[in-house]
């Protein structure tokens, strides 16, 4: 059976045409344009699911469904997106606005989380039945896989772990509160820290990585200073890990997965992250005795988003 997912970012939004073992068989893209009003990119949205299927060469008839990841908040049930701060969306109407231009089944769910059932299913975590997929990008998103099944809580906003309070009055966050977690450990939250280092500390190798230039510094540039043996970026890079440490040991005392997933842009950061990061879980760990989750790379990329959504059609994987 195939299937569409669609990757709905602030950018661009991409879709694909996935079959049951989770292959994308053909892929296109488009920019979003977010400051739009909702109809106009649900209307370009349809015209993109539309242009990938027949871009493969398929009929509306071969295709069993369509799944779409979304940033924000998103009702299934009732096929709402209930919010999307990137967007500004508040209870949006999405699949009946596309069921306007295409007549298939529709399924909803947070882009973060769909993201995690693919990396359960076909990527790091193939073969695990309770696995957490955390993506440090712009902020930082959780997708919660539970016996296979995707979990967002009673209200449809349980997997939003960069919300969880790690420092009490601390940085203030985008949602309105102070501490988050993802305003310490996101991607955004080591280049925040960069910038601020090399106010203080301008010879640092974080500044000359990046041309002399402070609003050049990525993730990649603290990353690279660090690995040079630059104290000032190993001191930042180490603070990130230790924030990253302290949002994973919650995660693992409340929900206690058999793996953690590491993705998004940090996750290329690769062994440089992986290694202190895991021994720094292990030394925190409040059960020193048992076994703990196994912390893994992410294994699909960009294309987890795709896939992903295109597994919400299959309507398997809905508590």
């Amino acid at each position: 059976m195939l299937y569409v997912g669609v990757d709905l970012g602030g950018t661009k939004m991409a879709a694909g045409v996935v079959n049951d073992e989770g292959r994308i068989l053909v892929r296109d893209t488009m920019p979003t344009g977010r400051e739009r009003p909702f109809e106009v990119i649900a209307a370009d949205m349809a015209k993109l699911i539309l242009s990938v299927i027949q871009k493969g060469g398929y009929a509306i008839d071969d295709i069993s469904g369509i799944g779409i990841g979304s940033p924000g908040a998103i009702d299934n049930t009732n096929g709402i997106v209930i919010f999307a701060n990137n967007f500004g969306w508040h209870n949006v109407p999405l699949r009946s606005e596309l069921q306007k231009y295409i007549d298939l089944p529709i399924y909803m769910e947070n882009d973060a989380t769909v993201a995690g059932l693919a990396e359960s299913v076909y990527g790091a975590g193939k073969g695990v039945k309770n696995a957490i997929t955390l993506t440090l990008g712009t902020g930082l998103g959780g997708g919660i896989i539970i016996n296979g099944h995707i979990y967002s809580g009673s209200h449809h906003v349980g997997s939003e772990l960069g919300h969880l309070i790690v420092e009490i009055n601390g940085r203030q966050c985008t949602c309105g509160n102070r501490g988050c977690w993802e305003q310490y450990a996101s991607a955004t939250a080591l280049i925040t820290a960069g910038k601020e280092a090399v106010l203080k500390y301008p010879d640092s190798l974080i500044l000359k990585f990046a041309g002399g230039d402070p609003e050049k510094i990525t993730a990649k540039t603290i990353e690279d200073a660090a690995r040079a043996g630059d104290n000032v970026a190993a001191e930042v890079f180490d603070e990130y890990v230790y924030y990253l440490t302290m949002g994973i040991i919650s995660i693992i005392n409340a929900f206690d997965p058999e793996m953690i997933i590491i993705g998004g842009g940090v996750s290329g950061a690769g062994d440089f992250l992986l290694k202190p990061l895991t021994e720094k879980v292990k030394e925190h760990i409040f059960y020193k005795e048992l076994d703990f989750a196994d912390i893994r790379l992410a294994e699909l990329g960009n294309d987890a988003g795709i896939i992903g959504a295109a597994m919400l059609a299959t309507d398997k994987y809905f508590i």
